[in-house]
Formats: structure tokens, sequence, C-alpha cells
């Protein structure tokens, strides 16, 4: 029994960090911040010292560090497929465990220059990282190395530490793989000068919060066309964040620190649109008094965002394409031609391709901005984004109106759920703000939600409850998120309600609430 209890001991703190790994390595994470938080689980987790990646380039033939959870002396270092302890483990395909990093002939100090120091008082383990294939003959390629320091420990600890790492290695396979198809197709946009040279492999843009997996592919199609100068055409219903999409492409292109100059066609009459974008002369028509530069102009190098370009009339779509086409306009009552470089975005809730049909819209037009399309979907199809960008705007609200609130509670977050957002995005955050604004506590209730939201059971105003019925419900509410904050811990929750632990303990068991559930996510945040 000692014997189990020991071995229990020993793996558990292995077991509590794959059981982290696994959380975060679902089909809502990307494959970059996956890794990159899977290495900094290992440093706080295990006192790993400088876990990294490094991955292997058919094209060079090199093994490059790729991800890494510490700073590096060269963040180029490459390696040879033999050369050094990383170059042996990919080339043999076993893993290695030095001792002592200076006593080893073969290691080699490239990326995060040691000191001699540290050299003599830590430990090296690195296990290969195989493709998530097989091949003709069963066997698996060696697509990449991870590794990492360890204070120096007995060998057999190491060894412990190494069986580990080769569990880690294998449960990261499809990311890996991911992760060298990223480095292959960045050096390809580099090559063909459609992306500045960068090590930052993870520039989402800052502004958008996604969790859900359609979401993430959204992000991902806009970090392949971002660098690039081909005109995008952002699709979804409104209120899903199309001006948004639009500024993170513009963010991620080359014309970053040029102008990005938007335009709603839907919000100036026909007559007005075509003067706004191309310019006018002065007296090209009564009230044009003096001279004025029009839309593509003032986007000159930059990029230029057309929302709702569905509204266009047809005399301004075949003004649109031929300064898509031909990188020229003229403004109104002027013959000359002037020269612009803009990309252009645009973007639409209507369905195009009926306008074409019924000829509403050019069809030259259409195929001409529908290069690379994307969709926003609705909120509705991505439940899970509902959560994280709720306590966005919390946080954006509660800062901007000074009020000290810390979270949304579950009945709310039910109900948050629960609703269809047929506004979208733009509904969430107006819903978030009037919460802020009528909460006078610290925590967001069902209460606080417009009345579209609440139900009469949600809201414990339903006339078939009695009054000891409501009064139960919110109670039992109260103490779910006393819970919450005190991280299951039931005599913290006492205090916070200020009550004696004896009702807490009596209220748990009445409500049939396990204490331990909130205490689990607690502990993985330390």
């Amino acid at each position: 029994m000692d014997d189990v209890a020991t071995c229990a001991q020993e793996i558990g703190p292995y077991l509590h960090t794959l059981r982290k790994i696994l959380s975060v390595m679902g089909p809502q994470s990307s494959f970059q911040s996956s890794l990159k938080t899977l290495l900094k689980t290992l440093a706080e987790d295990h006192g790993m010292l400088r876990p990294h990646i490094s991955i292997f380039d058919p094209e060079t033939k090199h093994l490059k560090v790729s991800l890494t959870h510490a700073q590096m002396k060269n963040a180029q270092a490459t390696y040879e497929p033999g050369q050094g302890i990383t170059g042996q483990v990919f080339t043999t395909g076993q893993p290695v465990v030095v001792p002592v990093m200076k006593e080893h002939p073969a290691f080699l100090n490239k990326a995060f220059g040691r000191t001699e120091e540290e050299l003599g008082k830590l430990a090296f383990v690195c296990v290969p990282v195989l493709s998530p294939n097989k091949d003709s003959e069963g066997a698996q390629e060696v697509i990449g190395t991870m590794s990492v320091d360890i204070p120096r420990e007995p060998v057999d600890m190491l060894e412990a530490h190494c069986r580990f790492l080769e569990v880690v290695a294998g449960m990261i396979a499809n990311q890996a793989a991911y992760l060298q198809e990223e480095i292959a197709r960045q050096k390809h946009l580099i090559a063909q000068g459609l992306m500045a040279g960068s090590s930052d492999m993870d520039s989402e843009a800052p502004n958008i919060v996604a969790s859900s997996k359609p979401m993430r592919l959204v992000l991902n199609q806009v970090r392949q066309v971002g660098p690039s100068r081909a005109t995008v055409l952002l699709r979804g219903e409104s209120g899903t964040g199309k001006e948004l999409f639009a500024e993170a492409i513009h963010q991620a292109s080359p014309r970053a620190e040029m102008p990005l100059v938007k335009l709603n066609c839907a919000a100036l009459p026909s007559e007005l649109v075509e003067s706004e974008l191309f310019g006018h002369q002065k007296g090209a028509f009564t009230g044009a008094v003096q001279n004025k530069k029009g839309l593509f102009e003032l986007a000159h190098q930059g990029t230029l965002f057309l929302d709702e370009i569905g509204e266009l009339s047809l005399s301004a779509q075949a003004k649109v394409l031929r300064a898509i086409q031909e990188q020229e306009i003229q403004r109104l009552g002027s013959e000359q031609t002037i020269n612009v470089d803009v990309r252009v975005i645009c973007a639409t809730h209507q369905n195009l391709e009926e306008q074409v049909e019924n000829g509403q819209f050019r069809e030259d037009l259409y195929y001409r901005i529908n290069v690379f399309p994307i969709f926003i979907p609705p909120l509705r199809e991505r439940r899970e984004d509902i959560l994280p960008m709720a306590e966005h705007f919390l946080k954006v609200y509660a800062k901007e109106y000074s009020k000290d609130i810390k979270r949304v509670s579950t009945p709310a977050i039910e109900l948050l759920n629960q609703y269809d957002w047929p506004g979208n995005v733009r509904e969430l955050k107006n819903c978030l703000e009037r919460a802020v604004l009528l909460c006078d506590e610290s925590v967001i209730r069902t209460y606080h939600l417009p009345p579209t939201l609440q139900t009469a059971e949600s809201s414990a105003t339903d006339t078939n409850l009695s009054f000891c019925d409501a009064v139960a419900k919110f109670e039992q509410e109260l103490l779910v998120d006393a819970l919450k904050k005190a991280k299951g811990n039931m005599l913290q929750a006492a205090r916070d309600l200020r009550v004696s632990y004896r009702i807490v303990n009596y209220k748990v068991k009445k409500y049939g609430l396990d204490a331990k559930k909130f205490s689990s996510s607690g502990r993985s945040k330390k």
C-alpha cells in the first residue's frame, strides 16, 4: 500500500498537468496559442526552464526553435540534423537526458546563452515530436523536438520527466504538424513579397474576442489574406463585427501604417456617395464651392473599407469597378485622371448573388470584389464566444462608468447562452452596457439584463411560484455566486455572505450543490 501511495504521489502532478493540457488543446483554440499555453504550463507546474519546441523545415533541412516560453539570445537559432543534442534526437528519434549540461561534449548553447554557472547547475531533456500520420511501413516521421532545462536532480527523476515529456510530445503531434505547415506558408508569402519577415506567428487581432472554432477559422483567413493586396468581401448579418475584421485585415497588411478610410454606403443618399468616394471640382454641381478630395484619394497607399456595398447605385458601382481594376479615378466635374493605390475591403449583409440576378448589382463588380470572401457566422451559431465577449464588455463598461463589477452570475450566464441574439455582437454589447448601468453591486444578475432576455422563471417573477420558492431561487443564486468567488471554500463563502458556516453547509446540502466543483476551476488557475 505504501508503494501504491508513493506512486500516486509521484504521478499526481503529471496527471494534473496532462488534464490542463487536454483542456487547452481542443478545437476551439488556435494551435499556436495552445502550444504556448502548454510551454507555460510546463514552466509553472514543474519548474521546467526554457521549454521550447523546434520544428524541422523540409526546405532548408534545418531545425529551428519555433516556439518558446523564455527569452532567447538568438531568435533565429537553427540546428542541422545530428548537430548537438537537439539534432541527435531529431536524427535518431530517441529522447536524450543530459544530467549536467556542462559535462556533455555534444551540448550546444545556441538559443538561450546560458551562463557557465547555469550550465553546471542544470540538466537538459529533449524528446522527439512525431508526425501524427504513419507511412506505408507504419513508421512515424520525426517533425521536431521538445526540450526543457531542469535543475539538477537524480537520474531516475530526470528519466521520469523524460517519460512525461514523451507523453506530452505525443499529445501535441497535430499542433506541431500545423506549426510546420504555418512556417512553410509564411516563408512562401515572404518569398512572394506578400508578407514582411517576422518571427511572431500569433499576431491575432487584439480587439477581437474569439474562442469558438468558426471564429478561429475566420481569424486564420484574416491572417492569410492580410499580407496581400487582394480585395476582400466580408459577409455576415448586421452586428457581427465586419468593421472590426476589416481593421484586423488592414493591421495585418504592409499598409498598416497608412490610413484606413471607411464609408457606410447606406448612410448617404445615392447622389452624394459618388462625390464622397471620388471627390469633385469646384462648380461641379450646386453647392460645390471648392475642390474636394474623395475617399479613394484620401486612402492612397492605404485601405478603403466600403460597408454595405450592396446599397451603391449602378452608376457608382461602375466607377468603383474602374477604380479597383485600373487604379485610377476622376473627380466629379473633372476630366483629369488621378492614379490611386488603394486596397479595397467590402462588406455586406445582403444576398449579392440574388441582387446580380435581379440586375441590382453589377456582375463584373461582384466577381471583382469577391476575390477572397470571408463569412462571419452569427452569434447564435458560435455560442462559445458569448461568455468571453460578455466578460470583455463587462470590463470595458465597468471601467468606463467607474463601477466595481467583477463578473456575471451563473443564472445570468445561462440567459445569455439561451438567447438567440438577432442583433448579434452589437446587441450583446448594448445588453452588457445596460446591465452595468443598472447594476449597483459586484455581480451582474438576471434582473439587470434587458426584458427581451428575461423569462418569468429566470427572474423569479413567475406567478406560479410561491413566495418561499421565489426566495429559495434567489437564495440559491447568491450561494452559487459566493462559492464561485471563494473557489469552493464554504468557510470563506460564509464570511462573504455574513452568515455562519453551519447555515452555508446546510444550504449547500439542501440545494444539492457540490462545493468541490467550484474549487477545481480555482486550482487550475494557480
